[in-house]
């Protein structure tokens, strides 16, 4: 009786353990989002990350000259964008919002440093990035 009991405390000690871990992770998976996606995209100069949430207007501002682009054209605005100006680094020093998300960062490139913010917003059931504003710095 003494065994069965034993072996009855541990298997339920697995048990607990292993749900207790899984719970946690799946809480580590759902950290991540759209902005943290966006965040990510920027930091590798990565387009098509970006491109994943582009809205399908979106307002582009790259050292005083805006325009409002096409999805399809916004990529190739950012793809030229990032091809000559590879990212060393970005740092996000300010954020905000909750149902529509803007950040606020320096990105430094190999052809120069750079104000950069960004909106997020929600439409539908997602979150589409509508602007991004690259400010020389």
């Amino acid at each position: 009786m003494k065994k069965l009991l034993i072996v009855l405390v541990v298997l339920l000690g697995g048990i607990i353990s292993a749900f207790a871990l899984s719970a946690n992770s799946h809480e580590d998976n759902s950290v991540a989002g759209p902005f943290e996606d966006v965040v990510g995209a920027i930091k590798q100069g990565d387009v098509s990350g970006l491109s994943r949430y582009l809205d399908n207007n979106v307002e582009i501002n790259i050292g005083g000259k805006a325009n409002s682009y096409s999805k399809a054209q916004a990529e190739i605005i950012l793809k030229d964008f990032f091809s000559k100006n590879q990212v060393k680094s970005f740092e996000l020093v300010h954020q905000g919002g909750e149902t529509s998300r803007f950040g606020i960062g320096n990105l430094a490139t190999s052809g120069g440093n750079y104000r950069l913010s960004f909106f997020l917003q929600k439409k539908g059931g997602s979150m589409v990035l509508n602007e991004l504003r690259f400010e020389s710095k």
